[in-house]
């Protein structure tokens, strides 16, 4: 894939959206759809903070010119051209990273791969937004996410153990506002050691994603129902009940595309209950 022209300084109203860009950088040739998706997220939230200022409009120019190229590069890519197909594709990247995370954090194996991956998992999911309104589940995902990356590097920061697994979280700890933190510009500079206990995400390393190997198949959800539900009579099902039984299909079929067939199983029956029981 052909190197893109590099963007401005990005400007302080940006800082926001500075994570979500470097992990496009990061993308751009592990997973150009990835990459494509999460600048059009920044490029989407920069309009809505200021296009009216020189700096903030150049920038977003730029970032424009970024965004038509990817496009063009990638040319008929379904993920690209069908919404559906295109957030299928995120949502199931999402998870993947989501899983490798908390597969290392429940065997207690804390390193900044992990940590890095957990907030990467974050960055995606709000991504995601660029579809439309977030489900439950994912919502949830990226909160435990966000939440785990704060936890875990706040305590080897401190020469702690962190206690490994679900745990309750008693705080949010403004992990929302956090992801601010770091430089404000790109490329990225080097992180800088942070005297605050407060997460700052600029001290995860910003390097590639070789060494992280996520086994397909790896995971069996734990909702993964045991058997699929009989139909209980005749039920009635409504445009909408189509509409999301299409998109687990979706789902289903970008996950074999991983080779990642408990992700695809737990979709086809998601869709398999929806259709026999017109519930989820």
């Amino acid at each position: 894939m052909a190197a893109l022209a590099p963007l401005p300084p990005l400007p302080p109203q940006f800082k926001s959206i500075q994570h979500h860009l470097r992990t496009a950088q990061e993308h751009d040739k592990r997973d150009p759809v990835v990459a494509y998706y999460c600048r059009l997220y920044a490029m989407q939230t920069g309009m809505k903070i200021d296009s009216k200022t020189p700096e903030c409009r150049k920038f977003l120019s730029k970032l424009m010119d970024q965004l038509e190229a990817l496009k063009k590069q990638l040319g008929d890519n379904e993920a690209v051209t069908q919404e559906i197909v295109g957030c299928a594709h995120l949502e199931n990247y999402a998870l993947k990273m989501f899983l490798y995370a908390d597969n290392e954090d429940r065997a207690g194996r804390f390193h900044k791969n992990m940590i890095k991956s957990f907030y990467t998992a974050s960055l995606l999911i709000d991504v995601i937004t660029v579809f439309g309104e977030l489900t439950d589940e994912n919502v949830k995902h990226r909160k435990y996410a966000r939440w785990k990356a704060t936890y875990i590097h706040n305590c080897l920061k401190n020469g702690e153990t962190p206690q490994a697994g679900p745990v309750g979280i008693e705080e949010d700890n403004d992990v929302e506002e956090n992801e601010d933190a770091g430089a404000t510009s790109l490329p990225t500079q080097s992180p800088q050691p942070s005297s605050s206990s407060t997460y700052d995400p600029s001290s995860i390393p910003s390097g590639s994603y070789a060494g992280i190997q996520i086994p397909p198949g790896a995971h069996a959800p734990a909702n993964t129902p045991a058997e699929v539900p009989h139909s209980a009579g005749d039920v009635r099902l409504t445009p909408e009940d189509f509409a999301r039984a299409q998109k687990y299909c979706k789902y289903a079929g970008s996950a074999l595309q991983y080779e990642d067939v408990s992700t695809a199983v737990q979709n086809l029956q998601k869709a398999l209950k929806l259709l026999t029981t017109g519930r989820e």
